[in-house]
Parts: C-alpha cells; structure tokens; sequence
C-alpha cells in the first residue's frame, strides 16, 4: 500500500475523482499548482474553493504547497519546449531534462520536505494533485520521487481510465 499517490485533474470528473482518491484511501490532498484553476468547464470543478468544497464533502482533508509549484518562468520554459515538441499541453508524456534539472534545484532543493513527509505519516495516505494526466509530465512526479529516494516513502499514482 501506498502512502503517497499522485493525481492529476485532467480526464477526471469530480465524481470520478473522488471515487479514484476513496478507492486509494487518501485522507489528505496536496496542492502543488501555482495557480489553483482549471481552464474550461468541464474542469470547473478542480477550481480551488469548488474542489476544497467537494474533498471537505468527501471526508478528505485539504493542504495548499506554493512552495512545491513551479515558478512561472519555469512553466513558460515548459510551455516554450511544448511547442517546440509541437506537443499540446494536455498531451505532455513527460517533462523537458532542462525542466528537470530547474525544477530540482531551485524548488526542491529548497523545500522542507522533512515536514512534509512527517505529515503524511501523521495524516496520509496523501495525494499530491496536479493537473496533469500523466504522472511522468508534471513535476508531482518529481516531488513524490524525492520523498520515495530521501523520505522512505510508498509511491503509487492514480490515472483516469483510458
């Protein structure tokens, strides 16, 4: 069993969503975006109150990390390399090695993690959510291996149906 999972918005509805974090057990979300809203209706739900709203409904508690998101320089960089790849955002399989190696230094390089991984021990499962559909092209990927590699933790990532 997992004490970590990583989960994304993108091809979830709010009902799929909580039925994929209750399947899991994941008493606690993680917050990782910068901005904490979802282009188009049919992501409405994941906006930040409507979807601490619907996880409060669930039973599931919710925790905000600004500290953990990319900054916007990094995800313009992203977005530039995306376009270069002539790959559509929502259709990202993986992150750029220069994404990467920016992501690791200026943001986990910095980040308390140490506390994190007390809290989900204390409170978890957890679920560190993102929008991205595919573990491998968000950088919560990134975060859940750096508390695999350095914290001991059990990593699962939860995915929509295909």
């Amino acid at each position: 069993m997992a004490d970590l999972f990583t989960i994304g918005v993108y091809g979830f509805s709010v009902d799929t969503f909580l039925a994929e974090l209750d399947r899991a057990g994941v008493n606690l979300i993680l917050d990782v975006r910068q901005r904490r809203g979802v282009r188009g209706s049919e992501y409405a739900w994941a906006n930040s109150q409507r979807l601490q709203d619907a996880l409060a409904k669930a039973g599931i508690a919710y925790e905000h990390h600004l500290e953990l998101a990319p900054t916007t320089a990094m995800r313009k960089a992203l977005y530039a390399k995306d376009e270069e790849r002539k790959i559509a955002r929502r259709d990202r399989y993986d992150l750029s090695s220069e994404y990467v190696e920016s992501y690791e230094s200026e943001i986990l390089g910095n980040a308390d993690l140490e506390a994190l991984a007390t809290t989900i021990a204390q409170r978890g499962p957890a679920a560190l959510l993102c929008v991205e559909r595919v573990p491998e092209a968000c950088h919560r990927s990134l975060v859940a291996a750096r508390l695999a590699d350095r914290h001991g933790l059990a990593v699962g990532h939860l995915v929509p149906d295909a």
